[in-house]
């Protein structure tokens, strides 16, 4: 279903031109309100007035994650604090938090792009939405809340953990959308399988995942466990939390809500705006924000533009499905490595769950030693020895093909990898240490 027909299927060049009068005045609204900015931007020489088309955005400077946290708590606040109604904000594990101030305008787009954001996956407002995003300063909750609320649905604000209690409440009030972290999804299934619960039996149809990057093959895990039709949706608190892009029913891609946050794709090395379907980093402009608003913020995301009209009807650029962050790629013995690949192949291999980790040393002879270590069903773990070892055999020969070095595999038990009810730790590099 598309919720606003208005700007989600709006003619491409009336887009840029609205697009463009956006840019305008958030260049010339920061330089009033934003010190940071206007430091930036005088140091450039750029006014709103050399903005001419929409590339002239590559004349703008960049914002980073350790720009925010510089920052912290409010220097990117461009309104008096009497107008702010709401904040979130990021975990801070490794470092200050970064926050996002929202006024009730911020909060009624965030409102408008989660409607969106849903509606794509089909919810109307004849659904039971169980919301299993954390809720609090964590941004994944309150946007999903917004946006099933939005659009009329009946939200239960399950909020993250006590998974017992959300089978049983999933049971009970015959949820029909999820919406939770595609990690913790896999999770309740899991448990759910334990406890007897045939999920296919229950009403649940559909769900809306995010809040970290997982593969093709961990969607159709997801969707046979549960007999649902699994959605990726995209945000991050910076921007505004969830619903700067989805995926509709044709999931080829995710619609960015393109009249609110302007998308672009650059070499993470040297900043230079790549090509649409060249893969790069993805940069966020926020083109209404009045809170914090964010010029060329630099997500680490890795991805590509797709503009090849959609069979959906909507007009608005999409972005592939992420293939990891720059700042989780692991750079083994000079090969580029996410842990998305890793989770791409293990989901074709017959026996293991989808449960992994990777740890990273440096050995005595200064290179890289790497143990994937990889849950084996219940059934296959009771075989025999020789069995495992040809199991461990094939899951090194696979990643050897995929990921062009050898990794040494150790198969452990099943529920022997820490669990977690919000975003997966899939990786311990202890080469930083």
């Amino acid at each position: 279903m598309i919720f606003n027909p208005e700007y989600e299927c709006m003619e491409a060049g009336a887009r840029r031109q609205l697009q463009l009068a956006n840019l305008k005045n958030l260049v010339e609204y920061v330089y009033r309100h934003v010190p940071f900015y206007r430091e930036k931007l005088d140091a450039l020489g750029i006014t709103s007035r050399d903005l001419h088309r929409l590339e002239d955005i590559q004349h703008l400077p960049f914002t980073s994650k350790d720009d925010l946290r510089e920052l912290y708590p409010h220097g990117l606040r461009a309104c008096p604090p009497d107008r702010i109604v709401e904040v979130h904000m990021s975990s801070g594990t490794t470092g200050k938090p970064v926050v996002d101030e929202y006024t009730m305008h911020d909060i009624n787009i965030w409102r408008e792009a989660m409607s969106r954001t849903m509606a794509a996956a089909g919810c109307t407002k004849d659904d039971i939405v169980q919301n299993c995003y954390g809720y609090g300063l964590f941004t994944g909750g309150p946007g999903a809340h917004y946006g099933a609320l939005n659009i009329g649905a009946e939200v239960l604000p399950m909020s993250s953990g006590n998974t017992a209690r959300q089978l049983m409440i999933m049971q009970d009030f015959g949820s029909t959308m999820l919406t939770c972290t595609p990690s913790y999804a896999l999770y309740m299934a899991e448990e759910a399988a334990e406890a007897g619960i045939d999920l296919r039996k229950l009403p649940i149809s559909k769900g809306c995942f995010g809040a970290e990057p997982w593969s093709e093959n961990m969607r159709k895990e997801i969707e046979s466990r549960y007999g649902m039709k699994a959605y990726d949706i995209y945000g991050l608190t910076e921007i505004t939390g969830p619903g700067v892009s989805f995926e509709c029913e044709a999931q080829n891609g995710l619609h960015v809500n393109e009249d609110l946050f302007y998308p672009e794709i650059i070499d993470p090395a040297t900043g230079k705006t790549l090509p649409d379907g060249e893969k790069g980093e993805m940069v966020f402009t926020t083109l209404t924000k009045e809170g914090t608003p964010l010029i060329r913020y630099r997500t680490r995301d890795i991805t590509f533009l797709i503009r090849e009209p959609c069979a959906c009807g909507r007009t608005t650029v999409r972005h592939h499905r992420l293939f990891g962050r720059t700042d989780d790629m692991l750079i083994i013995r000079g090969v580029n490595v996410f842990p998305s690949q890793i989770e791409q192949a293990l989901f074709e291999i017959e026996g293991t769950e989808p449960q992994y980790l990777i740890i990273v040393n440096r050995g005595e002879s200064h290179l890289d030693d790497v143990e994937l270590q990889v849950e084996v069903k219940k059934e296959f773990f009771s075989d025999e020895t020789r069995g495992l070892e040809a199991l461990r055999a094939r899951i090194e020969n696979v990643m050897k093909s995929k990921l062009q070095i050898g990794i040494k595999v150790k198969l452990v038990e099943p529920k022997s990898i820490e669990r977690s009810i919000g975003k997966a730790k899939r990786v311990i590099d202890n080469r930083k240490i």
